[in-house]
């Protein structure tokens, strides 16, 4: 259709293209800002940047503004991409003066990389080793000087020592929704869309303080209205497209509320293990502890125990159900542990 590559071209201009229009992340926003300032004011690279925190949440978007804002051209790679040595000598030899290069997930880099990628921070160079066995030599290899962005959702997994060669580290936290309801006014007009302002509540309201989230739920509320003839969308059409996408007010989708529900009807609210939890809603372990479990943990409606997780009282109420007095989740309400847990009836190596 002749309208798809404009439609494309809009989609990907809801990145902001500098710090001036990235909302939200203020005190990143400034430090960033002063790091930037500073090295262009010297005429040199920036310093190393490392963005962490959950997905969504602007670690690419960032990068990228980084890369402009030092009139800088951009590399993007990724750590799961990245599994010898010799694959990041090859990204780093091929880098121009000043170029910024961006690696997502750079906890999951190979030990080989990340040892090689110690020096080129620090002294930008690199060794390469030609032969093996004793014949073996190591070749060092001068690189230009340029920038490295990385990102990660889970910052503990890097080792110290990778760590601590960033100039600058910054953590991304969740927007609220005032923040979000000024992520989507932008969107809505690039998008050239007609919102009420309950109409944005609404939708920021459901987006789980992720501006991904929020601007997924605008061209899917987007898509709703052009299908039923609405020319504006208020709070009332984003609630019915949005319900029809099975996101509730409080922005659980299917799988959220299955969880929820599974652990109270099945098993009076727990505690119960991740496995048996897994199975019961027909998902992978993995899937249900990493899509579903810390937004759920987040809002308090689930709890992590050393024996399992429980429903708390707020997930009761929240599926229109009547919480027993003898529930766990009513006792430990006030204060959980959020540590890994291990349920008795769970056997599962990934569990342990």
């Amino acid at each position: 259709m002749a309208g798809e590559p404009e439609e494309r071209a809009i989609e990907a201009a809801l990145r902001p293209k500098n710090l001036h229009d990235f909302v939200g992340q203020q005190r990143v926003r400034k430090q960033l800002s002063l790091v930037l300032e500073a090295s262009r004011l010297r005429g040199r690279s920036a310093d190393h940047v490392l963005m962490s925190g959950p997905p969504g949440l602007g670690k690419t978007t960032l990068a990228m503004i980084i890369a402009a804002e030092m009139n800088a051209p951009l590399r993007i790679s990724s750590g799961p991409a990245i599994q010898h040595a010799g694959d990041l000598a090859a990204i780093l030899s091929s880098l121009s003066e000043g170029e910024v290069l961006f690696l997502d997930e750079i906890h999951r880099m190979s030990r080989p990389a990340e040892e090689m990628l110690y020096m080129a921070m620090e002294d930008f160079r690199v060794d390469i080793v030609v032969g093996k066995g004793a014949g073996a030599t190591a070749i060092p290899l001068e690189l230009p000087s340029f920038t490295l962005v990385g990102a990660t959702t889970r910052a503990g997994l890097l080792p110290g020592p990778l760590r601590d060669r960033f100039g600058f580290t910054g953590h991304l936290e969740f927007y609220s929704v005032e923040e979000l309801e000024l992520v989507l006014r932008r969107s809505a007009g690039l998008l050239d869309l007609s919102l009420t302002s309950a109409g944005f509540a609404e939708i920021a309201g459901r987006s789980r303080g992720t501006p991904r989230i929020a601007n997924r739920l605008l061209r899917r509320v987007r898509d709703w209205a052009l299908v039923h003839s609405v020319s504006t969308i208020d709070a009332r059409t984003a609630s019915a497209a949005l319900d029809m996408y099975e996101v509730d007010a409080r922005g659980l989708d299917r799988l959220d509320r299955s969880v929820l529900h599974a652990l109270i009807t099945k098993f009076n609210g727990g505690p119960v293990g991740l496995s048996t939890l897994a199975i019961a809603v027909g998902e992978e372990p993995e899937t249900v502890e990493t899509v579903a479990e810390p937004f759920l943990v987040r809002e308090g409606l689930l709890g992590r125990t050393p024996r399992g997780r429980i429903a708390m009282a707020p997930a009761w109420a929240h599926l229109g159900l009547h919480m027993p007095p003898g529930a766990v989740g009513a006792a430990l309400q006030p204060l959980l542990p959020l540590e890994e847990d291990v349920c008795a009836d769970d056997f599962s190596p990934e569990i342990f």
